[in-house]
């Protein structure tokens, strides 16, 4: 095989990562709106960890984003 096939194989599995990203920020959200509906006086502290929570979710798709940028 050539180096560039064998790179375009990397970048494609290095891509895989960003499928997680969604489904990360899905499960951080869901888990908001059933804390939200179980402590509806406990929303002010969740919320900000929320958003905590997806945006490390985001980083790490945008993650295996970059890392198939540079490897192609």
């Amino acid at each position: 095989m050539e180096l560039e096939t064998l790179k375009a194989v990397g970048a494609g599995l290095a891509t895989l990562g960003m499928i997680g990203a969604p489904i990360g920020v899905g499960i951080v959200f869901s888990g908001l709106l059933q804390g939200i509906a179980r402590n509806p006086s406990a929303a002010k502290q969740m919320i900000p960890m929320a958003f905590v929570g997806a945006a490390l979710a985001e980083i790490m798709g945008f993650l295996g984003f970059v890392v198939a940028i540079m490897i192609k």
